[in-house]
């Protein structure tokens, strides 16, 4: 039965607020920060009865294992690598997520091994020094260069891997 639109919500209390914690960590993958920044505004758009302590309910969430910020960390790096993402931009996007510094330099370290692996799948995905079709000049090179420096790589990888011509990254590819 829906709700009457014209009847506010009622305001939140501590149970009300656990319910709204663990529906929201059920359905989506989240760090502890993103946890709290919801309930701080269901709480902030319904208004709260009692005494309401977000920040410990997070913390609880986190011991109980709900939350993980190392592994949020880990599946969200995998996935921007593989996506062909590099090492600088995945590190901002972790820190936007509310991971730890801890948490997301220990990914992030690791990174660094498949940082050519990461920056040649970006230059398929958008054909560029190798997986061109034909080969460019200039001025699209560098815009080529900007586009990955832009998607977290280092200016001399990019460099390297646009000036390659077409059809040179498929042995560098396949020697992986």
């Amino acid at each position: 039965m829906p709700r009457d639109p014209r009847r506010p919500l009622p305001p939140i209390d501590q149970p009300a607020l656990e319910r709204m914690a663990l529906r929201y960590v059920e359905r989506f993958a989240t760090t502890r920060a993103k946890l709290a920044a919801y309930l701080t505004r269901k709480l902030r758009e319904r208004g709260g009865e009692g005494p309401i302590d977000i920040e410990s309910l997070a913390d609880r969430m986190a011991e109980l294992r709900y939350v993980d910020d190392r592994a949020f960390a880990e599946a969200h790096a995998a996935s921007m690598t593989r996506r062909g993402l590099g090492a600088r931009r995945v590190r901002d996007a972790l820190r936007h997520a509310g991971v730890g510094t801890d948490d997301s330099e220990a990914v992030v370290d690791t990174l660094d091994d498949g940082a050519e692996a990461s920056a040649m799948a970006f230059a398929r995905r958008k054909r560029i020094g190798p997986f061109a079709t034909e080969p460019v000049e200039r001025d699209r090179r560098e815009k080529q260069i900007g586009a990955m420096v832009r998607a977290g790589h280092s200016p001399a990888l990019a460099r390297r891997i646009a000036a390659m011509a077409p059809g040179d990254g498929e042995d560098a590819v396949h020697d992986r």
